[in-house]
């Protein structure tokens, strides 16, 4: 596996959990980076999970990446910042962590492969994409369901 198979297959671990996730939330791609033998994808969502909804969405995370045969590495329960962190079966290293102002981000990180260029992803995301922007902004997106509760 190449670099460029291995950002592919990110594309999918990610995209098999999203539409695991109903209501569905709107993401959009964080950077990709390149290491000397591995690469990480990124996506940040942009719907409000509110905290009283947190639980709820991690559960959800939690449950698709333990039916897909994934190994739990560990799991944060900090109730202001948790995080999921798993690994799996191929070796693909994978994470949920909880930001500022409960903003859930994603990634993906390979095993180490064969150097490759890498294409940027080709997944359309589901929420603005902020390209030229320094950084994502925090989430605003509301969710009749999701951001319930949330100011």
């Amino acid at each position: 596996m190449n670099m460029q198979e291995a950002a592919n297959r990110a594309d999918r671990i990610l995209d098999d959990m999203f539409d695991q996730v109903r209501p569905a939330v709107s993401w959009t791609h964080g950077p990709t980076t390149t290491g000397s033998c591995d690469v990480t994808r990124r996506r940040a969502v942009m719907t409000i999970v509110s905290a009283q909804r947190r639980g709820s969405f991690l559960g959800v995370v939690d449950r698709s990446w333990r039916s897909s045969g994934y190994r739990m590495k560990s799991i944060n329960n900090d109730p202001d910042v948790p995080a999921i962190f798993a690994q799996t079966k191929d070796g693909f290293g994978v994470s949920l962590i909880v930001g500022g102002e409960g903003q859930v981000f994603f990634e993906v990180d390979s095993p180490c492969v064969e150097e490759s260029e890498v294409a940027e992803s080709t997944t359309k995301a589901t929420a603005p994409t902020y390209e030229g922007m320094e950084h994502i902004p925090r989430p605003n997106i509301r969710s009749p369901f999701w951001s319930a509760g949330a100011p």
